[in-house]
C-alpha cells in the first residue's frame, strides 16, 4: 500500500499493531465504504506483546489493513512500551500530518490509569503526542520544507472507564468485516496460549456502545474539542416524513 503525498479524509493513529482495529476498525471500514480515503499509522512494531514477534505482527497488520480497505499503512519504531510525549516524537507525528494531510484523526484517549488495554501507557502517550503534533504542524515556522496543515478534528477511541463518549457510530453492517480484521491478528486474538477470550470482550464492548444509540453494534469516540454543528439534523439524521 504505497502512500502518495495527498490528503486523507480519515487517518487513524495507534501505538501498536491492532490498536486501530480494536478501537476504530469498524468505523474505518464504514468510512471507506462511504467513499472516504482512509489511512492507518502505527508508532511501534508491537514487539513487546505477549504473542507474536515484530515480523509476525507486521504481516498481521498488513492483512488487517487490506480487510479494512485502508489506502495507507505506515509504521514507525518508537519502541513498544517506550512511547513518550517528547518534542522529538511530536515532530515525527507532525511531519506525518503534513505529509498525509488528514481532515480527521482518530487516536487513543490521552487520559487513563497506567495499565493494560485502554490505559496502556503507550496508548495514553500516543493520544497526547497526536494532540501536540496537530498543533505543531499548524505552525509555519515548524519545518519550513513542508506546508503547514490544520487537522479539522481529533476523535479519541480507547475511552477511559467512567468517561462518556461524545458520540457513537453504528457499525452493525460492518461488524463481520471488523471481526475478520481482528482475527487477522492471530497472535493476539486467536492465540491458544492466551486464556482470555479477547474477541468476546470486544464484541461485548461494541454491543454496549451500540445499546446506547439503539443499534446492535457501535464504536464510541470522545472529541478533543467542542464540536461545531451547523445543522441539527446533521447530528440526528433527516427528520422523519409525516403522512
Amino acid at each position: 500500500m504505497a502512500a502518495k503525498n495527498i490528503g486523507y479524509d480519515v487517518l487513524a493513529i495507534g501505538a501498536h499493531p491492532d490498536d486501530v482495529e480494536v478501537g476504530a476498525g469498524g468505523v474505518l471500514i464504514k468510512m471507506k465504504e462511504m467513499g472516504y480515503r482512509t489511512g492507518i499509522v502505527y508508532l511501534t512494531r508491537g514487539e513487546m506483546g505477549t504473542g507474536g514477534t515484530a515480523a509476525i505482527r507486521k504481516k498481521e497488520a498488513e492483512q488487517a489493513a487490506k480487510i479494512m480497505g485502508a489506502d495507507l499503512l505506515a509504521r514507525f519504531d518508537l519502541g513498544d512500551t517506550e512511547v513518550f510525549d517528547t518534542p522529538a516524537n511530536r515532530k515525527i507525528v507532525a511531519r506525518v500530518f503534513r505529509k498525509y494531510r488528514p481532515s480527521i484523526v482518530l487516536a487513543p484517549h490521552w487520559e487513563g490509569h497506567t495499565g493494560k488495554r485502554q490505559s496502556h501507557a503507550d496508548h495514553i502517550a500516543t493520544g497526547r503526542i497526536v494532540l501536540n503534533a496537530a498543533n505543531l504542524c499548524r505552525l509555519r515556522k515548524f519545518d519550513a520544507r513542508s506546508e503547514p496543515h490544520e487537522v479539522r478534528a481529533i476523535f479519541h477511541y480507547f475511552i477511559p472507564t467512567g468517561v462518556a463518549p461524545t458520540f457513537v457510530i453504528d457499525i452493525t453492517d460492518q461488524y463481520d468485516r471488523w471481526l475478520e480484521s481482528l482475527k487477522a491478528h492471530r497472535s493476539q486474538f486467536l492465540n491458544p496460549k492466551k486464556t482470555r477470550d479477547y474477541l468476546w470482550s470486544l464484541e461485548t464492548m461494541a454491543r454496549s456502545f451500540g445499546f446506547t444509540i439503539g443499534v446492535k453494534y457501535g464504536q464510541g469516540f470522545c472529541s478533543s474539542s467542542v464540536m461545531q454543528v451547523g445543522d441539527l439534523f446533521a447530528v440526528t439524521g433527516p427528520p422523519k416524513k409525516t403522512a
